[in-house]
């Protein structure tokens, strides 16, 4: 039975007007039997539906990579947010490999012609962690393709140099060849499922240290958590060089210390980007205002450090190379992006509510400069967040905390599991 535009106005949320308000139901006016509500440049933005940005944990299928493409085509106004991984990954590897070659004299710890590292691997399913894990392999020379792709499975302890997901590869520096190996490699998860575990790293690397002892040139991490773990667990005091990623302020400091380098994934540029996309769909403005072209304010982001995937419906900031050359222009990880500090004309972009999950409250990179970043952002853009932690085992504990989705204007969803986009947007639909 069909239903009068009244009776569509009063479901949705709407006034006389059609114009969407606080109660308004995530999809309404989008592409259902209705017609759209408003056609005025206020809430010309809304016809897909509410704003919902993915950042961080980009909506995929854990095991092949395959994005999830009816998550991120949820709507009309559903977006993605995080950076490029593969230019990320491959940077990292790239970093260690320059890293080899100005160091080559003392890099062999024990003389024996392998320079070995182990691989500290935040979570197998992670799109992130896949391509980090696949970047220093494919530079380090010791990849294994499958199936047209790196593996990037864990190897476990490869001391023989036997294992099925790894090889040994080669550098030459000055006409002297190393072999290159990868000693050991896990996935750091703890005891209760939760992955990318600072403190299962500690341990990770101690056990290695008892295995391999001096076999261990280089570690190499997927993110500076628990690259920082076992930085201060062992390999500070033994020197041996420890490359992470996401220029914690922590690591940049510890650069000074010994600590070889890290990656800075943009995270100024996420942030913004992250609450930006929500505010242009709520003004009802083309969505690369104050991104790609310049908004009222100045405010706007260089073309070099993002890029735009239509195809994606996704979003990427453009990653950096961390060495002792560059830390001091890292040191503040939680400093907002040069020309993104303006504030926003509240009469053209008035206040809205936005509803923000982080998916574990434990999470360094998050808690430390993701999230002072969109704390920051978040006043310039007028938005008042708020931001509901999770225990980065199960979605549940973030999702039983939405039990009002129409409270909200928009949301900022970061999944436990890439794999489970479908856990919020059947709460949203």
């Amino acid at each position: 039975m069909g239903m009068s535009r009244r009776q569509f106005l009063q479901v949705c949320g709407l006034g006389a007007a059609g114009v969407i308000g606080a109660g308004a139901l995530v999809g309404c006016g989008g592409s259902g039997d209705a017609p759209a509500a408003g056609s005025s440049p206020a809430t010309e933005g809304s016809k897909g539906g509410k704003p919902v940005i993915f950042y961080n944990r980009q909506p995929s299928n854990s095991t092949t990579g395959e994005l999830d493409m009816a998550t991120l085509k949820f709507n009309e106004n559903t977006y993605y947010v995080g950076f490029d991984a593969d230019q990320g990954g491959e940077l990292e590897g790239q970093m260690i490999v320059d890293y080899i070659k100005a160091h080559a004299d003392e890099i062999d710890r024990n003389g024996d012609g392998v320079i070995g590292y182990v691989l500290a691997i935040g979570d197998v399913g992670h799109n992130d962690s896949i391509a980090r894990t696949r970047g220093c392999r494919k530079a380090l020379g010791t990849a294994v393709e499958k199936d047209g792709k790196i593996v990037s499975d864990a190897a476990g302890n490869n001391a023989d140099g036997k294992s099925e997901v790894v090889k040994d590869g080669e550098i030459e520096v000055d006409g002297k060849k190393f072999t290159v190996r990868e000693l050991a490699s896990q996935e750091m998860k703890n005891s209760t499922g939760a992955t990318w575990d600072a403190t299962t790293a500690g341990d990770a690397i101690t056990n290695w240290a008892s295995s391999f002892g001096d076999q261990i040139d280089i570690i190499v991490s997927n993110n500076d958590g628990m690259g920082m773990s076992m930085f201060n667990k062992w390999s500070k005091e033994n020197k041996v060089p420890t490359f992470g990623y996401d220029a914690n302020s922590d690591a940049v400091a510890a650069i000074a210390e010994g600590y070889a380098g890290t990656v800075s994934q943009n995270p100024a540029v996420q942030a913004y980007l992250t609450l930006r996309l929500i505010r242009n769909v709520l003004d009802g403005v083309d969505i690369e205002t104050g991104i790609g072209t310049k908004d009222d304010a100045g405010n706007v982001i260089a073309a070099e450090d993002f890029k735009y995937s239509e195809e994606d419906r996704s979003f990427y900031a453009m990653n950096l190379a961390v060495t002792a050359e560059n830390a001091d222009k890292f040191a503040d990880a939680t400093a907002v992006y040069e020309s993104t500090q303006s504030q926003l004309d509240e009469k053209t972009s008035p206040k809205k509510k936005v509803w923000l999950s982080i998916y574990n409250s434990g999470d360094n990179f998050l808690g430390s400069t993701y999230q002072p970043l969109l704390e920051k952002y978040d006043d310039l853009l007028n938005l008042e967040v708020e931001y509901v932690k999770g225990d980065g085992q199960s979605e549940s504990t973030i999702t039983n905390r939405l039990a009002d989705p129409s409270a909200y204007d928009a949301f900022a969803i970061n999944m436990v599991k890439t794999d489970n986009g479908a856990s919020y947007t059947s709460l949203l639909a």
